[in-house]
């Protein structure tokens, strides 16, 4: 096979017309990979991905999921290639993150008006469309209104775009609440196929590419427990790293504490146990 790409956390090879895409126990914060991986990490995306994919209805690049080398068991899939969207597409169903910092600044998340008075962890009336540049490695994604999109890709694929995340992002969001899980935004990557069908790619729905929050929890006006990295980049802060390449060690307990948060998050929403 042909090593195509290696990325913050997952490579891919070619194998004949196929892509076989390998989910490593990498991890990264502020779009930089940190010295000590995740065990089991990519595994775990690996298996989460391949769960949701069968629960939504939109076409997905998975060919299969055992057909792949031994040495990737369990953290490959072999896929289909697609022209991928040059958009980051984003949803989200709660004000979080930049979108909070975005909003406090000028009312709006990428475009969007927002009604006042919204805070940490408020529930959006309906979900919206949020989608940023796709950055190099190293650097950080930019917020993009609805009309650059537009411009970047034609007003119709751009509608595609974001029909198409909001779908994945409320099927997703009502599975989740059935197992008590807020999900809080999500990022989906998107592509499309030979004979121009949009197509579902990367990964979806996991705690790398989304927030998910307990559900009975949940309080507006304070920052939300998480099953997802957000121990990392509060460790990673309170060391006082400058947020550039090289990143810090991680001690022993918190890569453990991360591993389970991620096997959590699994078990809820698949309602197996990863053992």
């Amino acid at each position: 096979m042909e090593l195509m790409h290696s990325g913050k956390v997952r490579d891919v090879y070619r194998d004949g017309t196929d892509l076989i895409l390998v989910a490593s126990d990498r991890v990264s914060v502020f779009d930089v990979i940190l010295p000590t991986p995740i065990p089991d990490k990519g595994k775990i995306l690996t298996q989460l991905s391949l769960w949701w994919f069968d629960q939504l209805p939109m076409p997905n690049h998975v060919i299969s999921a055992t057909d792949v080398p031994a040495e990737f068991a369990g953290r490959a899939i072999r896929c289909q290639p697609l022209q991928m969207v040059p958009v980051e597409c984003v949803a989200r169903g709660y004000l979080t993150g930049s979108g909070l910092r975005d909003y406090l600044r000028d009312g709006t998340v990428s475009g969007v008006v927002l009604p006042p008075g919204l805070t940490e962890a408020s529930r959006l009336e309906t979900p919206i469309f949020t989608p940023s540049t796709k950055a190099p490695m190293g650097e950080h994604d930019q917020p993009m209104t609805f009309d650059e999109v537009e411009a970047k890709v034609g007003p119709e694929v751009a509608e595609q775009l974001r029909v198409t995340t909001l779908d994945v992002f409320q099927r997703g969001s009502d599975i989740a609440l059935e197992r008590g899980i807020i999900i809080a935004d999500t990022k989906i990557e998107l592509g499309f196929t030979a004979d121009g069908t949009l197509t579902l790619g990367d990964e979806v729905l996991t705690p790398d590419s989304s927030r998910f929050w307990p559900l009975d929890t949940w309080h507006e006006g304070q920052i939300q427990p998480s099953f997802d990295k957000q121990p990392l980049r509060d460790w990673a802060v309170s060391t006082g790293w400058d947020k550039t390449a090289p990143g810090p060690e991680v001690p022993d307990d918190l890569v453990e504490e991360t591993r389970q948060l991620y096997i959590d998050i699994y078990e809820r929403l698949t309602g197996t146990s990863w053992s």
